[in-house]
């Protein structure tokens, strides 16, 4: 007889899909403030405007780095790539989201410079799929806690930003943790 009802695997990717539309619906929207009115120019707006820039530039590579984990941990052990697809889809939409603004006219694409590949992920992945999906849920718990950490830092907008991707890293670590007690030795 054929179980009816919600799976874990079902929840996960459930909720997987309503974290990806929520930090989805928060990041839309324009850093240039309110109404057009910006004030003249200032030397502490241009430092706060390069932090911002460092901390985006950082959340990115970060999020690269876990895009490559993920996909370590999906090419090891092909049982959890379907629950590890929705994770990595939003892990995508958040560096998206997090990549520092183009200045005004700066090319769409142009050549990418030698620091723009994404890091070597550290270390190989476990050959247990239960400890390979469970270091993915440490990694992202790590990243949820970098985010908040930045929060300290960062102007209004960026915060919430990083206050949203915060809590979708905190989900996909909780999400990881329930995948890898489902995932079969």
């Amino acid at each position: 007889m054929r179980r009816t009802g919600t799976t874990r695997r079902g929840a996960l990717t459930a909720t997987g899909a309503l974290a990806l539309g929520a930090v989805l619906t928060g990041c839309g929207g324009d850093d240039d403030g309110a109404g057009g009115k910006q004030p003249a120019h200032s030397g502490a707006r241009a430092t706060t405007a390069k932090a911002e820039k460092t901390l985006r530039e950082k959340a990115v590579r970060d999020g690269a780095l876990l895009l490559a984990q993920y996909d370590l941990v999906a090419e090891a052990h092909p049982a959890t790539a379907a629950g590890l697809v929705p994770l990595r889809a939003a892990v995508v939409e958040h560096g998206k989201a997090l990549a520092p603004p183009r200045a005004k006219g700066e090319p769409k694409k142009g050549a990418p410079k030698a620091d723009d590949a994404p890091p070597a992920p550290a270390g190989p992945v476990s050959a247990d799929p239960k400890a390979a999906v469970r270091e993915l849920a440490a990694a992202e718990r790590r990243r949820a806690d970098a985010h908040a950490e930045a929060l300290l830092t960062a102007g209004p907008e960026l915060a919430r930003l990083l206050a949203s991707v915060a809590a979708a890293a905190a989900a996909h670590a909780y999400l990881l943790t329930e995948l890898a007690e489902e995932t079969a030795v």
